[in-house]
């Protein structure tokens, strides 16, 4: 480097120099300056190329996490969506083997109709008649008097269901129906036409008969519709001194029994008698919260014996079938018993014959021999 020395000159040189001296120092304050402002600038850029390169890590990261929860969120809507297909077949499984059970319950229920229909009878139980012959003594009413006993036969008819275009015939003897049955038709001839007639033979439906032991007490009564607020020994007290009022038609009564959560019970009196009569009025008045008349109904015993399933095939009895409408129900059954009558037809004497016309349909009873 060339250094140089200034010497003061004249007075007007002078001045010019220290002026430049002095702005040369200036300019060196703002070089001084500007390169403080230069350095600050480049720690700023480099501090800002920090926060750049970090955010573009942050950012790399948070697209990596990003990615990962994506891939995540993927194999976990596939899984969901494997879920809900094995759910909906499942679903589908379950719906088909319920659909099938259902089907399998309609028809156990088709045939448990089919067997009460089958079953179901109407039976009038006779009165009974009971004659006074003698007074029984004292020890005998008390250990045989305290119920009125009955016995019943019930047997169901057989049955068979007639549809339209059918008839019933019955011969007077079983040999007639068999040679009609071994005919594969029987041609009826009907004005101008002739009508081809299938005999069947006929299977009855189940039938049964059973014994009714029916043992009606004469000491005890049920009764029902009692409805308290009070305790249930307060109730019991109530009805056991209501029931022991002569003057409502009650006795001297042995105990009651009484069930607070149906509001029924039973009540037995000490001796015969009163039971039976109030069971025939099917009223009392009580005295509980307030004046109450509750119903009173016999106590009844009754079991089953000797129940016996049977069935057959009338052996006078044969069915006409592929019967056409070609006249009315009363001329057709004219012209089948003409037909049948007829020895020449392999027929003999009718004792009865019934036909219904197409679209009816007929119950036909049988008498139990």
């Amino acid at each position: 480097m060339n250094h140089f020395t200034l010497n003061a000159g004249s007075g007007g040189e002078g001045g010019e120099i220290a002026d430049a001296l002095k702005e040369l120092e200036t300019w060196k304050g703002k070089v001084e300056e500007a390169t403080c402002v230069k350095a600050d600038l480049a720690l700023e850029a480099t501090k800002q190329e920090e926060a750049k390169t970090k955010a573009k890590k942050d950012m790399n990261a948070a697209l990596e996490q990003q990615n990962t929860y994506r891939e995540e969120c993927t194999k976990a809507t596939f899984a969901i969506e494997g879920d809900i297909l094995r759910l909906q077949k499942e679903n589908k499984h379950l719906i088909d083997r319920l659909s099938g059970r259902k089907d399998a319950l309609d028809l156990k229920r088709t045939r448990v109709d089919q067997l009460t229909e089958q079953l179901k009878f109407s039976a009038k139980i006779p009165d009974i008649k009971l004659k006074f012959s003698e007074v029984l003594k004292e020890e005998e009413d008390s250990e045989m008097g305290e119920h009125i006993s009955g016995y019943h036969t019930i047997t169901e008819r057989p049955t068979t269901v007639l549809t339209g275009g059918q008839a019933l015939i019955t011969f007077e003897e079983k040999k007639v129906a068999s040679q009609i049955l071994r005919m594969a038709k029987c041609p009826v001839p009907v004005e101008k036409d002739t009508l081809d007639v299938i005999p069947k033979s006929l299977t009855l439906g189940s039938s049964v008969k059973f014994g009714i032991q029916l043992d009606v007490s004469k000491k005890a009564l049920n009764f029902s519709g009692v409805r308290s607020a009070m305790s249930q020994e307060a109730i019991r007290g109530h009805l056991e001194s209501s029931f022991s009022r002569p003057s409502r038609g009650g006795g001297e009564v042995e105990r009651v029994e009484y069930d607070p959560d149906t509001g029924t019970g039973k009540v037995t009196f000490l001796n015969t008698g009163v039971a039976e009569r109030l069971a025939l009025i099917g009223m009392y008045s009580v005295d509980l919260d307030a004046h109450v008349t509750i119903k009173v109904e016999p106590v009844l015993q009754y079991h089953l014996e000797g129940f016996q399933a049977f069935c057959g095939a009338p052996e006078r009895t044969v069915l006409l079938d592929k019967i056409r409408d070609v006249e009315d129900e009363e001329d057709m059954a004219d012209i089948l018993e003409i037909f049948f009558q007829k020895q020449t037809n392999s027929g003999g004497e009718i004792e009865s014959i019934k036909y219904i016309s197409r679209g009816k349909e007929l119950l036909a009873l049988f008498d139990v021999i």
